[in-house]
């Protein structure tokens, strides 16, 4: 064994300020021979090692240097090998390699040494520092699990990853990219090319490939960040739409230092996209093409859409009827709506907004050049998962055709129906005449003969009482004459049946729907729900409805103010009571208007109101009328409600 000594000696002053300064540092000093045996090392050194200054050299068999004990086994064969090499090289001795301490912890340590030559360049010493680097091992350690870990999700992320360098040359792509194209970014180089446009050029729809070398050229050139969608083929040559954005990274100065992008696929995005602009362009064609006006309302009625034909139709768009501090609605439907129809238009409606309620109505609509139509009209609302209305949506349907032709209809059935009536009053007249005329005839003429028999001298009794009996018998025949007239208004009791009023009620409401609606009238029907049913014809106590309630609305003609029929029924003791009230002129004659023949029309035959009566008589009831207060009159009749009927 070589002893290690100090070739310094401690006496001279600088040698030892030369040595302080040596084993001050915080590194291990040390220095061999040409051998490579160690002639110094710093009592740091030793300390770290826990062994004497005397054993560091001792060798033997495998242990070359005599430090095998003190090296990491998976260094030392690197380690002896390096320091053996520049012994016989002279090369510098550079390496790194794991020191045991004294507790048997193994350190990372970075070893120099450098050797000393004489005058001829012979070798005469090596020289070196061995310094702890085991926070930087764990550092780079860290550091390699961190780029580890980032590597991993960089290739995990489920989009494509890429980086450019400042001037657009592409020098990354992530495994998913990689895997996409079938390519890495070293396999796009083309001669006479730079990378990206060879990668624009390979990847790039054709269609889109212009407008992204333009885009991208923009912010390589500006700073500014990329984003596009463009379609980018896959390996099997299918192309992906791909929505792609990318930024730079800047230094301290504020210079890049190169681009960062992503690209996301967006395949089954823009397709779904595609599939609803062509369900919107199919529903958008249909709505136009509809032989209907449509349109659509917010929550609170403002039309926030309008049909083409409805805009044709109407001769103005959405917003030209606004008017200042005023709601659309309000404007829209003053402009569009006939007077006489607005007041029901705007109640309807907005009782439909208020409640939610579906809205339908008929009315008369103004068309550009100023002609009123009449339209149909009907919306519903379009209600949110929670049940809230988002909107309204209505179709106004063009019905003026079928109007007039329903008014025309209604005109040729009232004047058929007064040709009928004419026609009949003058048969029955001419029967009544026929049929009356000839017991009178010979009531005269029997008159006659008693008073030449009783004025004879001298008086013939026999023959008078004769005469006189004759009388009677034509006196009875014309009495059966007006029976039998009686009786065409006084029909069997074999057609009556136990009938529920208020349904008799309903349907006379039906029938005369249209004429209401055509005459502006509101009937205001007021029906008790405990009515017992009625023994009646029907046919009859209808005609007698509809009589009385066209008598009303016809008393209203004309009327300025609202025109309003109340229907109300209700039981009276052992009656069902019918009141039909109206707004007109009122009645002067109360009781002469139920006789035959009078009438207060212009056009009227006076048989209306005695036949009425004379139902409702048949009937065991009661028909009369009375004036109201302040104006128009009221039309009662009563029902006898029957034993059998009630039960």
């Amino acid at each position: 064994m070589t002893a290690v000594s100090n070739p310094l000696d401690e006496t001279d002053c600088e040698a030892a300020r030369a040595l302080r300064i040596i084993e001050s540092m915080p590194g291990f000093a040390w220095s061999a021979d040409v051998a490579g045996q160690f002639t110094y090392v710093s009592p740091n050194t030793l300390a770290f090692l826990g062994n004497a200054r005397d054993d560091l050299n001792t060798s033997g068999g495998e242990d070359e240097f005599g430090w095998r004990r003190f090296v990491h086994p998976d260094d030392y064969d690197r380690v002896a090998a390096r320091w053996r090499h520049c012994l016989e090289t002279g090369d510098h001795y550079d390496t790194e390699h794991r020191l045991r301490r004294a507790d048997g912890v193994y350190r990372w340590f970075r070893n120099s040494g450098r050797p000393s030559r004489d005058g001829e360049g012979r070798i005469t010493q090596w020289y070196g520092t061995t310094i702890d680097i085991e926070d930087q091992k764990q550092a780079e350690a860290a550091l390699r699990d961190r780029e580890r870990e980032l590597s991993q999700l960089v290739d995990m992320v489920p989009s494509h990853l890429w980086r450019l360098t400042p001037e657009g040359r592409p020098i990354f792509f992530n495994r998913r990219m990689v895997e996409f194209l079938g390519m890495d970014v070293t396999d796009i180089d083309r001669p006479g090319m730079s990378r990206l446009e060879a990668l624009v050029d390979t990847v790039v729809h054709p269609d889109d490939a212009r407008a992204m070398k333009d885009a991208l050229g923009r912010s390589l050139a500006t700073g500014a960040h990329f984003a596009m969608r463009y379609r980018l083929r896959r390996a099997d040559g299918v192309y992906h739409w791909m929505s792609s954005r990318a930024e730079p990274l800047r230094d301290h100065a504020g210079r890049i230092v190169q681009w960062y992008g992503l690209c996301h696929d967006i395949d089954d995005q823009m397709r779904a996209e595609e599939g609803l602009r062509d369900s919107e362009r199919m529903l958008r064609q249909l709505v136009e093409t509809l032989p209907a006006l449509i349109y659509c309302a917010a929550p609170d009625g403002k039309p926030i859409y309008r049909s083409q034909q409805l805009r044709e139709f109407l001769g103005f768009g959405l917003d030209e009827k606004d008017e200042a501090g005023r709601p659309r609605l309000a404007s829209t439907l003053d402009a569009v709506i006939h007077p006489d129809d607005l007041a029901a238009v705007q109640e309807r409606y907005g009782h439909s907004l208020a409640t939610g309620e579906p809205y339908a109505l008929k009315h008369r609509l103004r068309r550009f050049d100023g002609v009123y139509r009449w339209v149909e009209t009907r919306a519903a609302s379009m209600r949110n998962a929670e049940g809230a209305i988002v909107q309204w949506t209505g179709v106004c349907l063009d019905i003026d055709g079928e109007v007039r032709a329903r008014q025309e209809l209604q005109l040729a059935q009232q004047r058929l129906a007064r040709a009928s009536q004419a026609a009949g009053l003058a048969e029955l007249s001419a029967s009544i005449a026929h049929e009356v005329n000839q017991p009178l005839a010979a009531i005269v003429a029997n008159s006659h003969a008693c008073h030449r028999w009783l004025s004879a001298e001298p008086a013939n009794i026999e023959r008078a009482k004769l005469t006189a009996e004759r009388i009677i018998r034509d006196a009875n025949s014309a009495a059966d004459v007006v029976s039998r007239i009686r009786a065409l208004f006084r029909q069997s009791t074999e057609a009556r049946t136990v009938t529920p009023f208020g349904g008799v009620i309903a349907e006379t409401r039906e029938l005369l729907a249209d004429e209401v609606a055509q005459r502006r009238i509101r009937m205001d029907i007021d029906v008790a729900a405990d009515l017992p049913p009625v023994m009646v014809d029907r046919v009859q106590i209808q005609q007698v409805l509809i009589n009385l309630i066209r008598n009303g609305m016809e008393a209203m003609d004309g009327l300025a103010t609202e025109r309003v029929l109340r229907l109300r029924v209700r039981r009276a003791d052992d009656t069902v009571r019918t009141e039909i009230s109206d707004r007109g002129p009122g009645v002067d004659l109360p009781e002469k208007m139920f006789e035959a023949f009078f009438t207060t029309k212009e056009h009227g035959m006076g048989m209306g109101l005695a036949i009425c009566r004379s139902i409702v008589e048949s009937h065991d009831g009661r028909l009369w009328a009375e004036r109201n207060d302040p104006c128009g009159a009221t039309f009662i009749f009563t029902l006898p409600v029957r034993a059998g009927a009630a039960a």
